[in-house]
């Protein structure tokens, strides 16, 4: 189900007033939502930008893979691992949450990409619409949909870079024991800190 962009403020309005009172406070209101959509389980994540001199640099990214807990419990549990749990940066800081912008990406359930030939994959990888899930049995990785074209990656290379945030070798895609699975994502980001909402769409390639 795709959220409509009415939906998509209030997912980002949800994750960016649990933001600012973790932040602030150390502590949010937890629930609180009432719309039968924000009660449907939901993989999620939420990402962190801090804006700067014009460009956006990462401050956090974490989420739900699966669709595993309730829209609005995730987005709320994702704002806050965000902020202090990513363990590529240290914790959000309350004199930053002037200068960050929130984005929500809403997720589809991951679909295993199968093919006869490892080298079809990069045919199945759609560039600004999939994202990637890869995994073995020991480890994983995933990359959002907006990261590959945000990066110029073609199909190839995104499939590259996912085997690489799983911890493994960037061809790793082509051996039959790394599983691929792709998904999509409704995005809504913050055009400015706390400003209005967007939905986010790439070219497809």
């Amino acid at each position: 189900m795709h959220l409509t962009l009415d939906q998509g403020k209030q997912v980002v309005a949800i994750a960016r007033t649990t933001l600012d009172s973790f932040v602030k406070t150390g502590r949010y209101k937890k629930g609180g939502q009432v719309a039968p959509y924000l009660a449907e389980k939901r993989g999620v994540f939420v990402t962190l930008n801090t804006v700067g001199q014009g460009e956006a640099a990462l401050r956090g990214c974490i989420g739900f893979p699966y669709p595993i807990k309730p829209l609005g419990e995730a987005v709320q549990e994702a704002a806050v691992f965000a902020a202090s749990d990513d363990p590529r940066f240290v914790p959000v800081s309350a004199e930053e949450l002037g200068e960050i912008v929130v984005e929500v990406s809403v997720l589809t359930p991951p679909v295993e990409v199968k093919v006869k030939n490892r080298k079809e994959l990069p045919v199945k990888v759609k560039v600004g619409e999939d994202g990637l899930m890869v995994s073995n049995e020991f480890t994983s990785g995933l990359l959002l949909p907006q990261v590959a074209p945000e990066q110029g990656w073609d199909a190839e290379q995104f499939l590259d870079q996912a085997c690489l945030k799983a911890g493994l070798s960037m061809d790793s895609w082509l051996m039959p024991s790394t599983k691929i699975q792709t998904f999509q994502a409704d995005i809504f980001t913050e055009k400015s800190p706390n400003g209005d909402v967007a939905k986010v769409a790439f070219p497809v390639s």
